[in-house]
């Protein structure tokens, strides 16, 4: 008859206090009392991810095992469930448990690493992810994966492309002729881009920049009741808008208005049209209630919306923004209509005064327009009390201003 023994649970252990079961990833040890056990822990006991890690190293005269309970080399199954070890005692015949956990011992030689490891140091975050897509990812992340990869390649491909059409053309011009056509493109500038509509072969000045651009027939018709009201301004009421100073081109037509009625009539129209351009320049953004006390009619509101603010979304609601771009348009299409007010002739020196814009800024604009600049003649012996205005005409051809470049004075060693 086989001889009986109890069963007697311990005490609560900790994580210290398991006991260790070790098997060697290649194969079974002959001599195991030979090798000398080590056990070391993590130095962070009050990391809860850290405390409970352990690395068992077992070393011999010839070879050393090293093995972990965290990391890619370490036994899943310390996760997944729990290990018992029965210690008996042949006396009195009681087996006490202990609780355990398994460590894979693997050999080390000195001097070579981890091929896992290496492979997976080289590997970026995006890599990374992308094997794990592969491996565990839904279908439609596949999908995406593989179409960014071949999205790459397109773009290789693009890139190869476009370097080798760059080399054939520098050889067909040549490089000082692709510099040229460069230096050219930046004497445009970002003005050119905001200009009216220029019709650079037209027979008559008054055709290159087209009035209809400026100011379409419905629209014109709709500012006839709100520039009729500007006729009506006495001449004190005048003086004080002159002192107040900020539409100075508009007061300049409004004092000198034709007779002729449908000549007046479209003054008075263009003149209140200036002056919201004026009005707008000198704002930052641009409300819904741009123009209501001046009587503005809702067709101006909307086109000086459209056409010369940008939308941005701002503290949580989109904005209408006059920016750098849409003040050198502003000040274009100010410049082309006061052109068609005052026969192909604009004062630049008023106008930019209004506009609140520097002169340079306002001569380049007529430069880009291809616009004949002058000054006021100034008379002999006498010293003028008149400000030195500056104009700008359109004639034909237009003119090809040479872009400035400015140089610096060296300063002379002494």
């Amino acid at each position: 008859m086989a001889a009986s023994c109890t069963v007697v649970c311990c005490e609560e252990e900790g994580e210290s206090d398991k006991a260790v079961l070790v098997q060697f990833s290649n194969g079974i040890v002959k001599d195991p009392d030979k090798l000398q056990f080590s056990m070391y822990k993590n130095t962070d006991e009050r990391n809860p991810r850290k405390k409970n890690r352990r690395i068992l190293v077992a070393e011999s005269s010839r070879l050393s095992y090293v093995g972990d309970n965290f990391g890619p080399a370490s036994m899943k199954c310390n996760n997944m469930c729990q290990y018992f070890v029965g210690v008996l005692n042949k006396q009195t015949m009681q087996m006490e448990v202990h609780k355990a956990q398994m460590f894979n011992l693997q050999p080390v030689v000195p001097g070579e690493t981890d091929p896992v490891k290496s492979k997976d140091a080289n590997l970026t975050y995006r890599d990374k992810v992308d094997s794990l897509i592969e491996a565990f990812g839904t279908n439609k992340q596949k999908r995406a994966l593989t179409s960014r990869r071949l999205n790459e390649v397109g773009s290789d491909t693009l890139h190869h492309a476009v370097t080798k059409a760059a080399d054939s053309v520098i050889e067909q011009k040549g490089l000082e002729a692709l510099q040229q056509e460069v230096t050219e493109t930046e004497h445009q500038g970002d003005v050119a881009v905001h200009l009216p509509p220029c019709n650079a072969e037209a027979d008559k000045p008054e055709d290159v920049y087209a009035f209809e651009n400026l100011l379409t027939s419905v629209e014109l018709s709709a500012l006839r009741d709100v520039g009729a009201k500007m006729a009506t301004l006495s001449p004190e009421e005048l003086q004080t808008m002159k002192d107040d100073g900020g539409y100075l081109c508009v007061m300049k037509h409004l004092e000198n208005l034709p007779q002729n009625g449908e000549t007046r009539e479209k003054i008075l129209s263009c003149s209140f049209y200036l002056s919201m351009l004026i009005k707008l320049s000198r704002q930052r953004n641009m409300s819904r209630k741009f123009g209501q006390e001046e009587g503005c009619p809702r067709i101006i509101q909307n086109k000086l919306m459209k056409t010369f603010t940008v939308e941005t979304y701002r503290n949580g609601r989109v904005q209408n923004m006059i920016s750098s771009s849409m003040r050198a348009k502003l000040a274009a299409y100010s410049l082309a209509l006061l052109l068609h007010m005052n026969l192909m002739t604009a004062n630049l020196t008023l106008l930019h005064r209004d506009l609140g814009i520097t002169e340079a800024r306002m001569i380049e604009v007529a430069k880009s327009m291809g616009l004949t600049l002058s000054k006021t003649p100034k008379v002999k012996g006498e010293a003028s009390l008149l400000d030195d205005f500056k104009y700008a005409t359109l004639n034909l051809p237009l003119v090809k201003h040479e872009k400035f470049t400015e140089r610096r004075k060296r300063r002379k060693m002494r």
